[in-house]
């Protein structure tokens, strides 16, 4: 019996036969020259078709998808038309280098660039691999790498998953979702959470269990047996039993003792609005507006953005719907509006940020948003992704009053805005921590690397501490500004109780979460929810504030959370 421990990122427990990725697509050979019949114009002409099918194609695919999902397919197909990508390897074809293994060689320039980069960019980089592949295999008239094919459910394992095969994990088919390298924010754990599939990353070896191979995987702890016993049977068993139970949401969050703590949704679309709607959500701490301008090379005019941020609205009657301003930049970046020669774009001109290289597109954005809001019931709140000062949340605000928005907020996603909360919210209506990029920022640590996944965990004290600093200087000096937690954090329903405790007012995440956020936060009262609070705060390391917030909450363990 062999045992394997990772990053549990999606919780669940879950028996299940095996299915490994198909190995990825195999490198042309060293030096492999054009045949001596075939002119380098048709060649490169041969490429750039090879690499417009692989665009075509991931974006029908995303055509199909939404959500987290949906972004990250258009931003793979985005790839597959780099011109970076496409000049060098043409260059090399000029040479008279084979298609294939130009690409190849470009494609692995091009990730090699984009990884020294860091933070953001070298999640791009997995994208250009992953284009590369496919590209090759266009050249070669062979199926294109992906998630096998298969008609009974199984568990998938592999190394890795490109964002194009995360973004189109079918639950009906992959039970769980089992992989030996990634972090617990990389696009994997994401896009497992939005699914509600049970999760572990960064499990070493697992790439190496055999086809067919019988496990058990436990999404929460993290852990992952071949050869199941009785008992992790049971819980498997027992654990479809809870998910039933775990189905529905009230539409109601509150602690034990009546303290309210609304329950929000992540959305990107209209698709995902109706969908949280269904599901109960009490509002949307988080519409990410980004899908109005991926995959295109102008940007969208007022009318546009107004009729899609109105689909959005329109599912939330008299409801909160907090609207993130454009976060172009890093990982998603725009032709119209970013430099993709930033020599590292994770500490660059990103979100609010873009406005002071290329403005006029927020401040068409923010028309697009009044002009939606006043068509709509709902109630609009506007923030700006990567503010750091006090004069900057001010500006944002002012941008905001022109357009005619009442409810102005910034996103505190870099330490410099915790640790000056007292100030920055005194310049607008409310903030929400966007614990993602807050953690990785503080923690130096990149967010895709397997090997520092432990650091890049919400669970961090120091991130803590973070919170506990945003949500101290909104009280500060009569400000009493709402402070709410947008990013992953939220769907940890033992985080949840421990963000209640530090004075987080509302909690937003995927929808497929809120039962379970919902089902624990009613069984402790505010009071109890500070203590454990207090109790992570003080812990020496991430992974002690975790197990020790955890044995405090035997609902978890009895509901396999």
């Amino acid at each position: 019996m062999q045992n394997f421990q990772g990053v549990g990122v999606s919780p669940g427990r879950i028996t299940g036969s095996v299915r490994q990725m198909p190995k990825p697509v195999s490198e042309p050979p060293s030096g492999e020259r054009l045949a001596a019949d075939v002119a380098p114009e048709d060649a490169v002409a041969r490429l750039k078709a090879a690499a417009q099918a692989v665009h075509d194609e991931l974006k029908a695919r995303a055509d199909t998808a939404s959500g987290d999902g949906k972004a990250v397919l258009e931003a793979t197909a985005l790839m597959a038309k780099d011109t970076m990508l496409l000049k060098s390897a043409g260059k090399l074809v000029n040479a008279g280098t084979s298609a294939e293994r130009a690409i190849w060689e470009a494609g692995a320039s091009v990730s090699e660039m984009l990884h020294n980069l860091g933070g953001y960019m070298a999640e791009r980089a997995t994208d250009v691999l992953d284009v590369r592949a496919r590209i090759v295999a266009e050249l070669r008239g062979v199926p294109a790498p992906g998630i096998p094919s298969s008609e009974t459910p199984f568990i998938l394992v592999a190394e890795d998953l490109a964002p194009a095969d995360t973004a189109t994990l079918n639950p009906a088919v992959v039970l769980a979702l089992v992989t030996s390298g990634g972090g617990p924010q990389s696009h994997t754990a994401i896009i497992a959470r939005s699914l509600g599939l049970p999760a572990v990353v960064a499990a070493h070896g697992v790439d190496g269990i055999a086809d067919g191979s019988e496990v058990y995987v436990d999404g929460a702890a993290g852990f992952v047996a071949v050869e199941p016993t009785e008992e992790q049977r049971a819980l498997a068993t027992a654990w479809a039993e809870t998910s039933a139970t775990l189905a529905a949401f009230d539409g109601n969050g509150t602690t034990a003792d009546g303290h309210l703590v609304p329950l929000l949704a992540n959305v990107g679309g209209a698709k995902d609005a109706v969908a949280a709607a269904k599901l109960g959500a009490q509002g949307v701490g988080l519409f990410r507006t980004e899908f109005c301008f991926l995959e295109r090379d102008t940007e969208p005019s007022v009318d546009e953005q107004a009729a899609a941020y109105k689909a959005v609205f329109d599912a939330f009657p008299g409801k909160k719907v907090a609207l993130r301003t454009l976060d172009a930049g890093a990982d998603k970046p725009l032709p119209f509006l970013t430099d993709a020669t930033e020599p590292n774009p994770a500490l660059g001109v990103r979100g609010y940020r873009t406005d002071f290289t290329t403005p006029g597109v927020l401040e068409r954005q923010l028309e697009a948003i009044a002009r939606a809001a006043s068509e709509s019931e709902a109630d609009v709140w506007v923030m700006a992704p990567m503010i750091s000062t006090a004069a900057e949340a001010g500006r944002f605000a002012s941008l905001c009053a022109a357009a005619g928005i009442r409810t102005p907020g910034v996103m505190v996603e870099v330490p410099s805005a915790a640790l000056t909360a007292a100030t920055v919210l005194r310049e607008v209506g409310f903030a929400s921590l966007g614990t993602n990029d807050l953690t990785q920022y503080a923690m130096a640590a990149d967010r895709q690397l397997g090997p520092l996944a432990d650091l890049n965990t919400p669970w961090q004290p120091a991130v803590l501490r973070l919170v506990q600093l945003t949500v101290e200087g909104s009280a500060q000096e009569g400000n009493n500004k709402p402070v709410g937690v947008c990013g992953e954090a939220a769907a940890d329903p033992a985080l949840a109780v421990v963000l209640t405790g530090l004075g987080v007012t509302t909690l937003s995440m995927t929808a497929r979460s809120l039962a379970a956020v919902g089902t624990v936060l009613k069984t402790v009262t505010l009071e109890q929810a500070q203590e454990l609070a207090r109790l992570a705060l003080s812990a020496p390391s991430a992974t002690e504030a975790r197990d020790w917030v955890r044995a405090k909450l035997p609902v978890l363990e009895e509901l396999g959370l």
